[in-house]
């Protein structure tokens, strides 16, 4: 049993806000109904592809059934309305005004189940000038601010390295339906919820954004750094990087002491964060100099040894084979046509012990569930044929992918 068993939810977003939500619930153990275009999902058709499947379509696919619907006739819409009676929980990042326009808007499918989570994600959200314009990670990252912030000093703005703002949209998303979901038993009935990618990374830019707020002070690339402690960066050693983080006066003693350099941690410069702040970019340089000495396995043993945070830079590989990722069990197996089993990480919401259950459902073929799907909804076979044959619905066997 979990969370969410019994909870379901028609998911008619696509590429990676709307479906990481969907993913998050589906694992959760919300019986997840994906509705994709005839062509599905463009995720599945992103690189790399490995003989069919798209690594970055299973990366977010999970815990779902697929069914394709053609939105643009009349008995498709229907297909979409009649799900909604029986769902729980709708998601949906067309463009605004896009649902409303096919009767397929809050309001409308309101009026045929008043306990309906309706949850909408876009670019800007659905008030303000820019409600109408689409949006990609990459444009969020630049408009939120974000990437003004990102990369090295004297350099010029960089993209975080994975999606983070869509990443972030649709974490958000999920928060607002599971909350929706717990008021709903309180009340019976359902609301409108909606994030967007702009709201969800300003929102995440907190300290810089009170900052500005309360000072005036503009927040600006500082590299690995931090712009409110230091030392809390990366420093090169003889064979790699270690990152270091002595943000209170105590650690940064104890990361004195381990360099050899105790007398440090007393000059009038350094004997404080907001000095050390101050004076960052020459602390850092003494640093750089005393830490290039060491190798990265032995730095990092004396620094463990003395209570000071510190961490390896990583690769993919390395991470995803450490003893840790491997004792919290974060990777698991499932499979999928064509190229049979593959791992992926879990989700971080289940303890190791059960980790086994994260996957209760492969990543679906398009359209794999059509049927079933239909048939849930009072859909008899001779329509369920009739809805195909008027282009309204893909079945698997003609041409599910």
């Amino acid at each position: 049993m979990f969370p969410l068993t019994g909870v379901r939810v028609l998911d008619l977003s696509r590429v990676l806000a709307g479906p990481f939500c969907t993913m998050i619930l589906g694992d959760l153990g919300a019986d997840v109904i994906k509705v994709e275009s005839f062509d599905g999902d463009e995720t599945r058709r992103y690189e790399p592809v490995v003989n069919g499947a798209s690594c970055y379509f299973l990366a977010f696919n999970r815990n779902k059934r697929s069914i394709a619907v053609n939105l643009k006739t009349e008995s498709g819409r229907e297909i979409v309305r009649r799900l909604a009676r029986e769902a729980d929980v709708l998601v949906e990042n067309f463009r605004y005004g896009t649902m409303e326009k096919w009767g397929l808007g809050y309001e409308t499918l309101k009026a045929e189940n008043p306990g309906l989570i309706y949850c909408a994600v876009s670019a800007f959200g659905r008030s303000g000038p820019l409600k109408e314009l689409p949006g990609y990670d990459l444009m969020m990252q630049a408009f939120s601010g974000l990437m003004s912030v990102t990369g090295i000093e004297d350099g010029p703005p960089v993209r975080t390295g994975w999606s983070i703002t869509d990443l972030t949209a649709g974490m958000w998303a999920a928060i607002g339906i599971l909350s929706a979901l717990f008021e709903r038993k309180a009340t019976g009935e359902g609301r409108m919820i909606e994030t967007s990618l702009f709201e969800g990374q300003l929102g995440l830019m907190t300290y810089y954004a009170t900052t500005y707020l309360i000072t005036g002070e503009v927040g600006k690339r500082l590299g690995a750094s931090h712009f409110s402690i230091a030392p809390y960066q990366a420093f090169e050693t003889v064979d790699g990087y270690v990152i270091i983080a002595a943000p209170n006066d105590g650690l940064f003693a104890r990361l004195c002491n381990v360099l050899g350099v105790p007398q440090l941690a007393e000059q009038d410069r350094y004997k404080t964060n907001a000095l050390r702040v101050q004076h960052r970019r020459e602390l850092a340089e003494e640093l750089q100099g005393l830490v290039g000495a060491f190798t990265t396995e032995k730095l990092l043993e004396l620094l463990r040894e003395a209570g000071v945070p510190c961490a390896p830079i990583h690769t993919i590989d390395q991470v995803l084979q450490h003893e840790q990722t491997l004792a919290r069990e974060m990777v698991v197996t499932s499979e999928y046509p064509g190229i049979g089993s593959f791992r992926m990480t879990r989700s971080p919401l289940q303890p190791p012990a059960e980790a086994h259950k994260t996957v209760r459902l492969r990543p679906p073929l398009l359209s794999e569930h059509a049927e079933e799907i239909l048939a849930s909804v009072g859909y008899a076979d001779k329509d369920i044929k009739l809805l195909h044959q008027e282009g309204a619905v893909l079945l698997p066997k003609s041409g599910g992918v």
